[in-house]
């Protein structure tokens, strides 16, 4: 099952090349290769039968009770899911974010923060920082269920990263029915279309991330009707029920060939 291309993507410039080979001498050997997006297949792999089995869109039962107040008294609550390394682009978020006048929204970050401590060293260094003071709030790991409670509770969600083989968490939050912001990168194009169902911008344009959420923040109408079409097209994508099923499927038809 590969999530990610031969030789990862979250690797340094010598490891990867190498570990690249290792992995097409291991897939040259098996029979039938599970990728989890359409992107990943290619030339970059070996001549090996694939099929693509997508990551499911449910990330936990939806909880009781009303939603939560993320918004903190401002206008809008911002949420943004994935670990603290530099391809999921915090520091461009950061920036972007406090862009934005101070009334507007409040910045939640869902995600591990050690994976790489450099890394996070300077994500933390720009969260002290006073024009972000009382603006973010950092919950670090969470649970399935905390997550699914933070999609349900915030208005918009934004993930400017740079490399995505799939992005599970986007189509997480649009099943939540909130509208995404990202760059034009990954797996993130085939997911949402740009003024539909979120905002898709050119990577690394920290002014059009600011000006995205602005939009989104202060046009209630606007982020509603987004927000209707993106729980509209994420009911299109599997459950995990639907991925395990087709996995099982997958698998007993290489068993059946002997």
């Amino acid at each position: 099952m590969l999530h990610q291309p031969p030789g990862g993507i979250d690797h340094g410039p010598l490891r990867r090349p190498l570990q690249a080979v290792l992995d097409r001498a291991l897939y040259r050997r098996c029979r039938l290769l599970l990728l989890a997006a359409g992107a990943l297949a290619g030339p970059g792999l070996p001549p090996v039968p694939t099929a693509v089995v997508p990551p499911g869109r449910d990330v936990a039962p939806p909880g009781d009770g009303p939603a939560a107040d993320l918004r903190h008294g401002r206008r809008s609550a911002l949420l943004s899911v994935g670990n603290w390394v530099p391809r999921k682009g915090a520091l461009d978020l950061l920036e972007a974010f406090a862009a934005l006048p101070d009334d507007l929204a409040t910045l939640h970050l869902a995600g591990r923060t050690d994976i790489e401590p450099r890394y996070g060293r300077r994500v933390s260094a720009r969260l002290a920082r006073p024009d972000l003071a009382g603006r973010v709030v950092v919950h670090g790991p969470v649970s399935p269920e905390r997550v699914g409670e933070l999609y349900r509770s915030a208005d918009v969600f934004v993930l400017p990263s740079y490399r995505d083989p799939y992005g599970t968490v986007y189509g997480e939050a649009m099943a939540a029915g909130l509208p995404v912001v990202g760059w034009r990168a990954g797996n993130l194009p085939n997911l949402a279309d740009h003024d539909r169902e979120g905002l898709i911008l050119e990577p690394g344009d920290r002014r059009a991330l600011t000006a995205a959420l602005g939009r989104l923040t202060t046009d209630a109408g606007y982020r509603e009707r987004l927000a209707a079409a993106a729980a509209e097209r994420a009911r299109t994508f599997p459950t995990w029920d639907d991925t395990a099923a087709r996995f099982v499927e997958l698998l007993a038809g290489v068993a059946r060939q002997g």
